[in-house]
């Protein structure tokens, strides 16, 4: 990442430096989860899409620890293999919207509130900005080679309420509390930043 942008990583200290961890991301563009990939201060494994893992990326990505998962249903494995991730103390990527779109947070799948609250490991936000904001001339789908791409870390928060609930309902509200905390950290981001 460094290579082809330029990266400015900001609050990378917020991220716990040991135990379980997720990084809840906004996702607007192709390179967010590699560029968090490439400047976070520890691995991250992502659950990406079981289409991505063909040909010579699958070992790539399989490689460098993603997990692979099924969107058009409830994959166990994934789920079972995410769980797996924070028991043993590491960091989880997650894109919270599911997939690409504006990447301001405003739909929230219920996946995120899932995981940290049956694991009960902190979430920090993370805003990916300056990814979409013009197309290369080199590559259109990419952003201009040596642009600045700015990759904000925020405060951990906890998502459940503290009674260590895990029903649907404390899932909904732990998913409206998420959101609240995700879409501020975002808003102050883009100011913080000048996007």
């Amino acid at each position: 990442m460094y290579g082809l942008w330029k990266p400015r990583v900001l609050g990378a200290w917020r991220v716990p430096a040991s135990g379980p961890v997720i990084l809840a991301v906004n996702h607007s563009h192709m390179i967010d989860g590699p560029m968090l990939m490439g400047t976070a201060p520890r691995p991250v494994h992502f659950l990406i899409k079981k289409e991505a893992f063909v040909g010579p990326l699958d070992p790539f990505l399989r490689g460098i620890g993603q997990l692979k998962v099924d969107r058009t249903t409830a994959d166990r494995t994934a789920i079972s293999n995410a769980l797996g991730v924070l028991a043993d103390g590491g960091v989880l990527g997650i894109f919270p919207e599911g997939t690409r779109g504006e990447g301001d947070f405003a739909s929230l799948r219920a996946g995120l509130s899932y995981f940290a609250v049956r694991s009960g490991a902190p979430i920090v936000p993370v805003a990916v900005l300056g990814s979409t904001d013009r197309r290369g001339r080199l590559i259109s789908g990419l952003p201009p080679l040596r642009s600045r791409v700015d990759v904000v870390f925020g405060d951990p928060f906890e998502a459940g309420d503290g009674s260590g609930r895990r029903t649907r309902k404390a899932l909904d509200e732990a998913t409206v509390r998420i959101q609240g905390r995700l879409t501020a950290h975002l808003e102050g981001a883009r100011r913080f930043t000048g996007r």
